[in-house]
């Protein structure tokens, strides 16, 4: 197995198309070499826990109104060529992801991760669901297969957000300034949200020359 380390968060829409565009030609390619495990890096390590309306977000972000529609119209096209069918107007806020990815450090430990992940973009960016809500956050978690109820009293505690934050910085200090970003091997870097032949074409160099033994993080 080789291990691809995937950095990203929920509620950025090219880490949705890169998982997209990914699980495309992994599903093209049954035997495939990858153990993917999914890590924290939150856009916004500064929204505020209760989060943001999302135009206000946006229009902030890029500009003005019209910037803003005029990005989101490249990410939309980018969506339906992965498949993906998006709804913005269905997203009402921007949320504060620290508990999302929280959540997900968790499903890792009970070999869920990949499940939790996928489910919290579908929640997000199919279902408009707030996924800044830990209410929310523990039905995703019993929907995939962890229990419910102690995701619900985890996410009442401060566990393991420390832990996130740092390892949001460990990748900020590694070089890292936007997602998706995908390791293979911890010696080659991905960036971004690449097509499926892309993939196909990564798959074929590494099966052709497997990298040695992963060196020390």
């Amino acid at each position: 197995m080789i291990k691809l380390d995937v950095i990203s968060d929920p509620v950025c829409p090219w880490c949705y198309i890169g998982k997209a565009n990914l699980d495309r030609a992994l599903e093209a390619n049954p035997a495939h070499p990858f153990e993917i495990e999914w890590h924290p890096f939150q856009l916004n390590p500064d929204m505020a826990p209760e989060g943001k309306d999302r135009r206000e977000y946006l229009e902030a972000k890029f500009g003005g109104k019209a910037k803003a529609v005029e990005v989101y119209a490249r990410v939309e096209q980018a969506a339906r060529d992965a498949g993906l069918e998006i709804d913005f107007s269905a997203i009402p806020r921007i949320p504060n992801t620290l508990d999302a990815h929280r959540l997900i450090h968790w499903a890792g430990l009970e070999g869920r991760q990949t499940a939790v992940v996928s489910a919290l973009f579908r929640a997000y960016w199919k279902e408009g669901r707030d996924i800044g809500d830990r209410s929310v956050l523990a039905a995703i978690a019993g929907d995939s297969g962890l229990d419910a109820a102690v995701i619900a009293r985890l996410l009442e505690t401060p566990a393991d957000a420390d832990d996130i934050r740092a390892r949001d910085h460990h990748a900020r200090q590694r070089g890292v300034s936007g997602v998706p970003c995908f390791i293979i091997a911890n010696q080659y870097v991905v960036s971004g949200a690449q097509p499926p032949q892309v993939w196909a074409q990564v798959l074929d160099e590494l099966t052709a020359n497997p990298p040695a033994a992963n060196p020390a993080t």
